[in-house]
């Protein structure tokens, strides 16, 4: 089977599906090999690596796509901005393609992908099981986000972090207060520690308030009878009355802090807002909020999606792709996942989805022009 690895073309991906070294081991294992050409330049990695590896660089797109067994990729597909066409029409039908399709938020993309025959998987619906652990894209992007994060608001911060003792006098640690405590909060918790900062970070769910002790952080907790937990481990959308409880808890930890990270994000949903245009009125002139929900309606109510902005006297980062800004780690970790999940469901390079296994039938989502993932077929029927 051939395996195809375009040039990602939403603006700001500079992330590439595959890099050189996974090539190599897909080759390996009875897969061909074909990546757009300069595809992976803005991740640091060359034509040549990829010829070195074993991989073809082609050169004409529709042709890359034509041929393609198997279509990996990084973002959903879009309109083609120089072909004039939609991705999904470069492909030919019973083409696989796996990507980060988040068809919880974009269900009429799931709907266009089964009407021209393209099957998908959505990389950010693997499970989070013991067995998928090798395969969970959404976490180890959320890593890398969660440690970008920190080293963006702290380049925009005009303090250091750590307290230091000068002949001048003691400077005082900058404040950093983290709203969710998923893989992307910890991670921002972790590096806002190791470089001095004193930590404060807010969840819905009680049962993370250990692994922020661990790490050095200091939980902020709200009282509540509520289940805030699903069964993947994810976030569940909170009530009304629990948001307005952890509004008025978090208000006074908000302005006093020199840094917000908000990461809270619901499948499906539009983010919660955390972070009101009140309590950035009450911030310190200078301080920072990094919103990393800006995509899907952000946390803070006066973020803007891709821009940094300045409200208050308080610095707004909006910025909606932060794996993006460390390429070359993020690509190979995502490349990583993607082997491990070409290893699951393939035999001597042909792949073979097997509904029976828990993986497959959570993460695909489109199969012989139908819809198939429960979740998005119901909020389709709705």
């Amino acid at each position: 089977m051939v395996i195809a690895v375009p040039k990602e073309i939403i603006s700001g991906e500079n992330r590439v599906a595959i890099s050189p070294d996974v090539a190599a081991k897909l080759i390996k294992k009875s897969f061909e090999v074909h990546v757009e050409s300069n595809a992976g330049f803005n991740a640091g990695y060359t034509n040549e690596s990829y010829i070195a590896a074993g991989a073809k660089v082609i050169d004409n797109l529709e042709s890359l796509y034509s041929n393609a067994d198997v279509v990996l990729k990084v973002q959903r597909p879009v309109e083609h901005p120089q072909l004039k066409k939609h991705e999904l029409d470069l492909m030919k039908e019973g083409t696989l393609l796996v990507a980060f399709m988040y068809s919880l938020h974009y269900s009429d993309l799931a709907q266009e992908t089964a009407k021209r025959g393209i099957n998908s998987i959505s990389m950010e619906m693997i499970p989070r099981t013991t067995l998928a652990q090798k395969m969970d894209a959404l976490s180890s992007q959320a890593n890398i986000a969660g440690y970008k994060s920190v080293i963006l608001s702290a380049n925009t911060l005009g303090k250091i972090f750590p307290l230091m003792m000068t002949a001048a006098g003691t400077i005082q640690p900058a404040r950093v207060v983290i709203m969710g405590a998923g893989v992307a909060g910890l991670q921002a918790l972790g590096t806002a520690k190791r470089l001095g900062a004193i930590v404060e970070v807010s969840d819905i769910r009680p049962t993370v308030k250990e692994e922020v002790e661990s790490l050095g952080g200091r939980f902020i907790e709200v009282d509540t009878d509520e289940n805030m937990q699903d069964e993947g481990g994810y976030a569940k959308e909170a009530s009304e009355e629990f948001l307005k409880k952890q509004k008025e808890l978090i208000f006074k930890h908000v302005t006093h802090a020199d840094i917000v990270i908000t990461t809270a994000l619901v499948p499906g949903k539009k983010a919660p807002v955390l972070v009101t245009e009140e309590m950035v009125k009450k911030m310190r002139p200078g301080s920072v909020v990094l919103d990393m929900a800006v995509e899907f309606g952000g946390n803070c109510e006066v973020s803007e999606n891709g821009k940094t902005v300045v409200k208050h006297n308080v610095t707004i980062i909006g910025e909606n792709n932060l794996p993006s800004l460390v390429a070359t780690h993020s690509t190979d970790v995502y490349a990583k996942n993607l082997l491990a999940l070409l290893e699951h469901i393939s035999k001597e390079g042909v792949v073979e989805l097997n509904f029976d296994d828990e993986i497959v039938k959570g993460s695909v989502i489109t199969y012989n022009k139908e819809v198939v993932h429960s979740r998005i077929k119901e909020m389709l029927n709705k």
